[in-house]
C-alpha cells in the first residue's frame, strides 16, 4: 500500500514536496502526528497539499498504512 499510494511523495519516509514535513519520527512528533489515530486522520482526510485517501482506500487499508508509517518512523525508515 505504501509503495503504491505514498512512495511517490514520501520515499524512505522523506517528503519531496516539503522536506520538513517528512514521516521521520522527529517530524511526526513536532507536528503532532506521532500516534496511529492522528496518522490515520491525515491519510483519510489529507491536509494542505496532501490528498485525502478516504475515497480511494478502505478504513482497514488506512489503518494498516498508519501503523506502517509509525512503525517505520520508530525504526528510522
Amino acid at each position: 500500500l505504501f509503495a503504491v499510494h505514498c512512495m511517490g511523495c514520501h520515499p524512505g519516509g522523506g517528503n519531496i514536496i516539503r522536506r520538513g514535513k517528512s514521516l521521520k519520527a522527529r517530524a511526526l512528533r513536532r507536528y503532532g502526528y506521532d500516534d496511529v489515530a492522528s496518522i490515520t486522520d491525515i491519510i483519510a482526510h489529507g491536509k494542505g497539499v496532501m490528498s485525502a485517501y478516504d475515497d480511494r482506500l478502505t478504513e482497514q487499508e488506512i489503518q494498516v498504512l498508519a501503523a506502517y508509517v509509525l512503525e517505520q518512523a520508530e525504526v528510522g525508515w
